[in-house]
């Protein structure tokens, strides 16, 4: 089998040749130059209503390469390139996807209530840090009950090491990591597996270097909308039907090209809409009516605002537009129970952390319209309490959690041992999907710090932002502590952020290794085939401070029952559950491990009836 998406922007091998097309309203005219084999050629496009440039070639095979330049000076890459093997300043490369063969023809994806996410940075997850490479532990995440893998972005980003969010060129897979063709291979071994993939992209902004688009396309951004970088991408003023249309195709091709089986959409909060339908309504409504009409399609969304709209469901409990939400809520009051860190906005949860534990876990959102303190006293949130569990995706680690610390430490680092192990119970048998970052499941000692590889005026002005960003920490405050936060640009940060494999060997990894896998194995026989159709059916207590129960009804009708002992020093008498034991930390004698809870253990029951 073969796929393509078919475009309005960029290059496209067509059967006379390639048809190139450029949106440049700022531009007076627009030249393509083009280098096939030893010969290079300037060629003037024409201009076309609306802004737009373009011109066909017929003397233009895949593995050429381009670039444009304009009004007779600056030469810039395709922003649709497709590859741009030689980063993000120099030409770009035609590209057939129809070259690419693909051995997945029975693929259909699998149904959200399945997903188990791994979420991992292909330049860190394996020594070599390729697509190749990733493609070599893939047996490995499947065999620990993985069902989803997500990848962080992989538009080209500037230079060779990124996290990135910095990406510039948003259709191009930054060749770092292999060629298109290499990341094609590592999906289509991947649908083998069963596994799924999911692309984490950006839509909100552009990183700070390699984007020329201000100077051809300054339509691409709305000034009268400010955001962190800068004014905001065009999603709602003059010219911004291009703007949007560029980054909907943007999806739909890495669904339909690429065979991505899902979207995470980075900080939507981020994108700043005022029309109706917005931008995330109008994309997620394209994914259903194109990847998602013919197999599983799913979006999910990073949204500080907790806007539980995008997470409507119909009757049958099917996704209206999202189908679900990283669930920041849940991550910051497990850790604050398993850590005891209250800083920043740890502090919205610091009074009851264990309420909104359960609440995340029984009821979606831990903030649904209350008043952030860490917001200055604004509302936060939507009320979720009519969403099913598979709307919100659960963590105790991703990459902003362990890679915006100071010295990128992971949540195993600085947890309670065992209560670390009791959330992490919670998390994995609870019907919500879980996520886990890179290396969580054998308890990595590596970091995940913060890294990049910009041009040298760039690099010191990010290496000193980042020292004054942690100075409001008492344990940065001094100078010389501070001086002690690793360097993004420095080559080493990046080197040692990659996991160690042989540390899923040694005795003292493996136990957390063999926790995970016990808890996944059960999620996958016992619980996974009792949630299609699950409903909002939470409800949850915190009693004596410390004493979670949460209860839910699955899609089947069953009975599941979570009760959680987070004190480190008592053990603490629960009512009696009805069902099987499915779950008991420490395996001791269930029967009497359901009247009394030694401190930091789970025990999960299910009732069929």
């Amino acid at each position: 089998m073969k796929y393509r998406h078919a475009m309005p922007f960029g290059a496209e091998v067509v059967a006379s040749g390639a048809r190139f097309r450029l949106w440049a309203p700022a531009a007076r005219e627009v030249e393509l130059q083009l280098a096939v084999h030893d010969s290079s050629r300037e060629l003037a496009m024409t201009a076309t209503p609306d802004g737009w440039f373009e011109i066909g070639v017929a003397d233009a095979p895949a593995g050429s390469r381009y670039a444009f330049r304009i009004d007779g000076g600056l030469t810039v890459p395709d922003p649709a390139s497709r590859c741009n093997p030689d980063d993000v300043h120099a030409p770009s490369m035609i590209v057939d996807p129809l070259a690419y063969t693909w051995n997945d023809a029975s693929w259909t994806g699998r149904p959200w209530e399945d997903a188990v996410i791994y979420e991992l940075h292909v330049g860190t997850f394996t020594p070599v840090g390729t697509f190749a490479g990733a493609t070599e532990r893939l047996d490995y995440l499947a065999e620990i009950g993985v069902t989803a893998i997500e990848l962080m972005p992989l538009a080209d980003f500037p230079g060779k090491r990124n996290w990135g969010y910095d990406g510039v060129l948003p259709f191009a897979p930054d060749s770092s990591y292999g060629g298109p063709d290499d990341l094609k291979r590592l999906i289509d071994a991947a649908h083998s597996r069963s596994l799924m993939v999911l692309l984490d992209v950006v839509y909100n902004h552009f990183g700070p270097e390699g984007n020329y688009l201000h100077a051809y396309a300054p339509a691409f951004f709305n000034p009268s909308h400010q955001t962190p970088w800068g004014a905001a991408i065009n999603m709602d003023g003059e010219n911004s039907r291009t703007v949007r249309d560029f980054f909907i195709h943007n999806a739909l091709y890495w669904l339909e090209e690429y065979r991505f089986d899902g979207l995470r959409l980075d900080a939507v909060d981020r994108i700043v809409d005022n029309s109706s339908p917005d931008f995330v309504t109008e994309l997620t409504a394209r994914v259903r009516e194109g990847a998602g009409s013919v197999r599983h399609a799913h979006v999910v969304l990073e949204n500080d605002h907790n806007e539980a709209r995008y997470l409507g469901r119909d009757s049958r409990h099917r996704p209206l537009h999202a189908t679900a939400q990283w669930n920041d809520d849940a991550h910051h009051a497990a850790h604050i129970v398993t850590t005891g860190e209250i800083d920043g906005y740890y502090a919205d949860y610091a009074d009851r952390p264990l309420w909104y534990f359960g609440r995340c876990l029984a009821e979606g959102f831990g903030y649904q319209g209350e008043s952030s303190r860490y917001r200055g006293g604004a509302a936060r949130g939507e009320p979720s309490v009519h969403l099913p569990p598979a709307a919100f995706v659960n963590f105790l680690q991703t990459h902003d959690q362990v890679g915006n610390r100071a010295l990128g430490e992971r949540i195993g680092h600085i947890a309670d041992a065992g209560a670390l192990r009791a959330a992490i119970a919670c998390v994995l048998l609870s019907p919500s999907p879980p996520l886990l970052f890179m290396g969580e499941e054998f308890a990595a000692s590596t970091p995940f710090l913060f890294f990049c590889d910009f041009g040298p005026d760039l690099a010191d002005a990010v290496s000193q932002g980042r020292r004054r960003q942690f100075a409001r920490f008492d344990r940065f405050r001094d100078p010389g502590a501070s001086d002690g936060i690793p360097d993004p640009n420095r080559p080493d940060t990046f080197e040692k952020s990659k996991l160690d494999w042989s540390e899923a060997d040694l005795p003292a990894h493996g136990a957390w290794l063999s926790l995970y896998r016990e808890c996944l194995h059960i999620r996958a026989t016992r619980i996974a085939p009792r949630l299609p159709g699950i409903g909002p059916s939470g409800a949850f207590e915190v009693e004596r401070g410390d004493l979670l129960h949460v209860d839910w009804t699955l899609g089947d009708g069953a009975r599941l029952h979570l009760a959680a002992n987070f004190s480190r020093s008592e053990a603490h008498r629960v009512r009696e559950q009805r069902g099987e034991v499915l779950y008991a930390t420490g395996r001791g004698d269930p029967d009497a491990g359901r009247r009394l809870m030694p401190p930091c253990s789970v025990i999960v029951t299910l009732d069929p009836t």
